[in-house]
Formats: C-alpha cells, sequence, structure tokens
C-alpha cells in the first residue's frame, strides 16, 4: 500500500516536470480546530501498520484509549476509509478499552459512506447486543447514507423499521428524514410519501413545516413554499424568523430579487424581529446576483440597525466581492474583519484563497493557507483541494503535486476530488511520466476506500495503452475488475 508519509516519491514522475520550486510556507495540516498532536500520531501508525499486526500494535501503544481520543482520530481518517475501520475493529479486542455508541456511529457513517452495508448492519447488531443503540442519531446517519447513494426508497423503508431495531420512531425522527430527503432535493418523496399521510400520527410540529418548505425552496418552487406557509398557520402553528428566512432565501435563489425584496420589507412593516441571518441572507442574495452596491448598502444598514454582523456575514460579503467585485476589497473586508476583533474561520479563509487563485495570484493564497495556522484555523480538504486544481489548470502541476504532498500529515486526508483533479491534470500533456503518476494515484485512492468512476479506469487504461505501459495497464484493469466497474474488451 501506498503510506501517505512516503508516497510522493512514488507518485511523482520519474523525470522533473519543471525546475525544482523552493516553496517556504510553513503548510502544517490539520484541521479546524487543529487537534492534538498525538492523534495525527495515531493516524500515522494506523495508516502505516499492516492490519493483521493493528491489533497488537494498538494495545502496546503507550496512550490511555478513551472514547474521545477514538472519536478525533476516527474523524482524521474520514478519508481512509478501509483503515478507519480497521482502526475501529482491532481497538474493539483491546483488553482495557470497549467502544460507547459515539464511536460505533462514526464508523457506521464511514461503512455507509463505503456502500459497505454488510459491515453497516453488523455494527448496528453489535450496537445493540452491547445495548449501546441504534439510537435515533444512528438511524439518521444510516438514512442520510442510503440517500445519498440514491437508494431514498430503501431510507424510507429502514425509518419504518427503527423499531424492529429497538429504537421507536417520534417526531424527532420523522423530521430527520423529511430533512434528509429535502436536503437531497427530493421534497416531493417526502411530500407525497411521509408528510402528507403520516404528518397527523407524528403531530408534524413549525420545525417539520420548515422543513418542508426549505425542501420546496431548494428545487426553487418559492409558490409551493408559500403554500406550506399558509397551512401551517391554518393549523395553528405560528410561523419563526426561522421560517421567514428561508423563504427569503428562497426567494433569491430562485432569482427573485423583486419579491426578496418585497418580502424583505414586508417582515421589516410587521416588526419581525430581523436578525443576523435575516441580514445575511439579503447581502448574499443580492451580491451573488451582481447587486454589489446594494449588498453593500444593507451591510451598512443591518448595522446601523444595531445588528452586529456575525462571521457567516462577513463570510458572505467577502464572497461576493471576490465574486462579482474585485479580490482586493474582499481582501479590504478580511483585514476589517480582523481589526473588529472578529475571527475567521476555514469558510473565511476558503472564499478568499479561493478568489485569489481565480485571479491567478498563488502565492498570495499559499500566504493566506500559512496564515490560517495564526487564528488556530488550518487549511481543510476544500482549501487544498482548491488550490490544487488552479496550480494544475495552470498546467503547474509540480506546485500541485508540492501542495498534495503537504496533505500526507494525516490532519488532513485528501478526499475523491483530490484524486479526481490530480488524475484530470495527468492527462494535460499526455507524457508517459504523468500516466504512470495517475495510475498510482487511482491505485491509492481504491486503497482509501473510494470508488473511482468507469470513466476515469478507462481514461488511465487508454493512457497507459497509448504510451506503452502495458504491464501497469494489467494491473489497473485488474484494479477495475475488483472495484466492480467492468471493463471493455481489451487486447493487451
Amino acid at each position: 500500500m501506498l503510506i501517505l508519509a512516503n508516497r510522493l516519491s512514488s507518485l511523482r514522475p520519474t523525470k522533473p516536470l519543471l525546475k525544482p520550486i523552493s516553496y517556504n510556507y510553513n503548510l502544517t495540516t490539520t484541521t479546524s480546530p487543529p487537534s492534538p498532536p498525538q492523534d495525527a500520531t495515531i493516524v500515522n501508525l494506523v495508516l502505516k501498520t499492516d492490519s493483521q499486526t493493528l491489533t497488537r500494535t494498538l494495545e502496546k501503544y503507550p496512550v490511555e484509549w478513551t472514547p474521545n481520543l477514538v472519536d478525533r482520530v476516527l474523524k482524521l481518517l474520514w478519508n481512509h476509509g478501509p483503515k478507519a475501520l480497521q482502526f475501529f475493529k482491532s481497538l474493539d479486542y483491546h483488553p482495557t478499552y470497549a467502544h460507547v455508541s459515539s464511536s460505533f456511529d462514526h464508523a457506521i457513517d464511514i461503512a455507509g459512506r463505503l456502500r459497505d452495508y454488510k459491515t453497516l448492519w453488523t455494527l448496528v447488531d453489535r450496537m445493540r447486543t452491547r445495548r449501546l443503540g441504534p439510537n435515533p442519531k444512528t438511524f439518521a446517519i444510516i438514512t442520510e447514507r442510503y440517500v445519498s447513494a440514491g437508494k431514498p426508497d430503501r431510507a424510507i423503508k429502514i425509518f419504518f423499521s427503527m423499531h424492529e431495531h429497538g429504537c421507536v420512531q417520534d417526531l424527532n425522527s420523522f423530521n430527520t428524514i423529511l430533512d434528509v430527503l429535502c436536503k437531497s432535493k427530493r421534497v416531493e418523496m417526502a411530500d407525497n410519501k411521509l408528510f402528507k399521510v403520516f404528518r397527523g400520527r407524528f403531530r408534524a410540529d413549525t420545525v417539520s413545516y420548515n422543513i418542508m418548505a426549505n425542501g420546496w425552496c431548494l428545487i426553487k418552487r418559492t409558490p409551493k413554499a408559500l403554500e406550506v406557509l399558509k397551512e401551517m398557520v391554518k393549523r395553528g402553528l405560528n410561523p419563526t424568523m426561522t421560517t421567514y428566512n428561508i423563504l427569503l432565501k428562497g426567494f433569491f435563489r430562485a432569482g427573485q430579487l423583486k419579491e426578496a425584496w418585497e418580502f424583505f420589507l414586508q417582515m421589516k412593516k410587521r416588526k419581525c424581529e430581523i436578525d443576523v441571518v435575516t441580514y445575511t441572507t439579503v447581502v448574499h442574495g443580492f451580491g451573488v446576483a451582481g447587486e454589489v452596491r446594494k449588498a453593500q448598502r444593507v451591510f451598512n444598514e443591518m448595522i446601523g440597525e444595531g445588528v452586529l454582523p456575525s462571521v457567516a456575514t462577513y463570510n458572505a460579503f467577502i464572497q461576493v466581492l471576490c465574486k462579482k467585485d474585485n479580490v482586493e476589497n474582499a481582501i479590504s473586508v478580511f483585514e476589517e474583519m480582523l481589526r473588529k476583533g472578529y475571527m475567521p474561520n476555514s469558510t473565511t479563509y476558503n472564499v478568499v484563497i479561493r478568489g485569489l487563485c481565480h485571479v491567478g495570484r498563488m502565492e498570495k493564497a499559499m500566504e493566506f493557507m500559512a496564515r490560517m495556522k495564526d487564528d488556530e484555523c488550518e487549511p481543510n480538504v476544500q482549501i487544498y483541494n482548491v488550490v490544487i486544481r488552479y496550480f494544475c489548470d495552470a498546467e503547474e502541476i509540480e506546485k500541485g503535486l508540492n501542495v498534495f504532498e503537504k496533505m500526507g500529515d494525516a490532519d488532513c486526508l485528501p478526499n475523491l476530488d483530490t484524486y479526481n483533479i490530480l488524475i484530470s491534470a495527468m492527462f494535460v500533456r499526455k507524457k508517459s511520466d504523468y500516466l504512470l503518476t495517475a495510475g498510482k494515484l487511482l491505485i491509492e485512492m481504491v486503497e482509501r476506500g473510494f470508488l473511482p468512476r468507469k470513466f476515469t479506469f478507462n481514461r488511465v487504461l487508454d493512457g497507459l495503452l497509448l504510451t506503452g505501459n502495458q504491464d501497469f495497464a494489467k494491473e489497473i484493469l485488474r484494479l477495475q475488475s475488483r472495484c466492480g466497474r467492468l471493463p471493455r474488451r481489451l487486447k493487451l
């Protein structure tokens, strides 16, 4: 298996792609907030240890295993699903430690992401045997994983079978399955198969109606969302600020700026206690529609009305300036935010770094990545992917690989997007060395539990064959068969 700590030497083309570069940006890689150093040490140990000896290694490791520590390690191993499950299973044999329900939930979530449903239900049965669950949160995780895998009908069946696993359905679990379906833009299924049929049985509340209204807004059907609001009032439920903010955001999402503004004015006229979420929605809504000056006026107005902006408000305004104005103005707002005592989060840095990358200011973007550590908010996988993508788009693949190397310190493991970005970049120049690197990346991503598309497999296969790498192509072909991505008939 390719080990993260030293994988770059095996992934790089055998000939230099570009002249060596000397970046000293101090890019340590932890998620936000930074995890204790011992967590990264344990993750590296798990990544480097063979599965057959991992149980013994963890038994001898000089640390007091606690549920909190185990949960943190599982989170750090999120983008290496098979190793995460090996870690969980190996620790199950530890003589002085026993898993708790939160760790089971993490393991079930990882198994669901890998679509390893056999392992998922084995873990559920084990939870029940140990009287640790499953609980409503467990089923929320399971149904979300089935829906994200394109199995919404199966998710609904699982919701109705909760009681068979010792977990009774209630209003909260009903709202959860509605939310899972609506956020995946399956509001019509949620409406027809659940809400209309069972809202009486579960005594649907304001939260239920808000979820349904948001579902219609997500697919830009604001008239249906307004119908939900009317029905809600008819049934004696009072709309909340959350309700109004959902509808306001829905108008903006649907491009109905006039209706959004009129709705906002009506909220003010009716003496609604307009909050920071409302103002943030309006600032972002006008901004992404290109109405930057109007967004600026609303931003200033909220301060005048005594509503203090939140970090989310600044994030929205900075994003608007990066996309629709210019990145220098965005950086000015960022600096103003710091002067006023706000602590930027990973989203703040993400929008600034993305904005700098978009205008080709890569060195400045790298400086902002290094600067994150001072704010106890270090680069996450989304930020790394943005920088790698822009380096690759500029055909500076060596620099992209250098950034990729920084992700090997265990605190920020690459995800599916990272591999897809790099593999696609290797086909820009169609040289043998690049395509060998693409093949090695493909093998690594499969070992990490990611399932490449059939297109990706075929693209790498074609590239290796065209550049005379038949032996490596055969290895990829075998891998493709193991992954169930049946190859075309090829003569090697």
